[in-house]
């Protein structure tokens, strides 16, 4: 499998699909400026990129280099200032706000940094939020939050509130949250910010198995040793793409043999 490549921006708007790989996330010329005082600054200056479904991969940058920012725009968080973004074949600015919302609850898993839990209600209940969310039954988000628990080895911990919990624990919790809803997409904003080295190669390993399940996974990082557990890692600098290059972990993806037919 080759390294994708990084494409100028195309005026067209066919469908994103490059030979039998499906593009689920294009930017073209993405900008984005803010309005400090009488100054305007800008955080990403014209980001072209693609990420094929399945993908793992990092984006990387030091403090300031824009990546956050790309990723609320990629998270559907923010709008860009100009330039396109298209989500699994969809432009992302001719959605209605109805439309987004649905994309943010059920097509895109959000991991933060700093876990976003409710402190004073159960893991289950953190969990079970975006089934509340999308109008899920009160039987339905229970077995699906208690299967998302589960899924990340919290199924002894589901009546334990977030202080009860360890900071690998918490950030178990906000996956199984980011998977209840079954999204295609796992955006993971620095998951390993708050934790040390042991508890993050533990969260490091679940994204792998994340992956290895079928999901597409992007991963903000300034952290060398936690991007390499991606497979392909797209370095920002001064809000452009300085640099696009496939780990060691990619190559070993690269060079497995096939799959023996069943």
């Amino acid at each position: 499998m080759a390294t994708p490549t990084i494409h100028q921006p195309s005026t067209t708007t066919a469908t994103p699909y490059a030979g039998d790989r499906e593009v689920v996330i294009r930017t073209e010329n993405l900008w984005k400026i803010y309005q400090m005082g009488s100054e305007q600054v800008a955080a990403l200056r014209g980001v072209n990129l693609q990420i094929y479904r399945n993908e793992y991969v990092a984006i990387m940058g030091p403090s300031g280099s824009g990546k956050s920012t790309l990723m609320n725009l990629i998270g559907c968080l923010d709008s860009p200032t100009r330039g396109e973004y298209w989500l699994s074949g969809h432009l992302v600015s001719a959605l209605d706000d109805d439309e987004l919302a649905r994309i943010r609850n059920q097509e895109i898993g959000f991991v933060f940094q700093t876990f976003n839990l409710l402190p004073r209600t159960s893991a289950l209940h953190n969990v079970e939020l975006p089934l509340i969310y999308s109008g899920a039954p009160p039987a339905e988000r229970t077995e699906r939050a208690m299967a998302a628990l589960q899924q990340v080895d919290l199924g002894s911990r589901v009546h334990h509130k977030p202080n009860e919990l360890s900071g690998g624990q918490r950030q178990r919790v906000a996956i199984a949250r980011a998977l209840v809803n079954r999204p295609s997409i796992i955006l993971a904003d620095e998951p390993t910010g708050n934790l040390d080295s042991t508890t993050s190669n533990e969260i490091m390993a679940l994204l792998e198995v994340l992956w290895e399940r079928g999901n597409t996974i992007v991963l903000v990082t300034h952290e060398h040793d936690i991007a390499e557990h991606a497979h392909r890692v797209i370095h920002i600098r001064d809000g452009q793409v300085a640099g696009d290059t496939r780990t060691r972990r990619g190559d070993a993806v690269a060079n497995r043999p096939p799959a023996p037919s069943a």
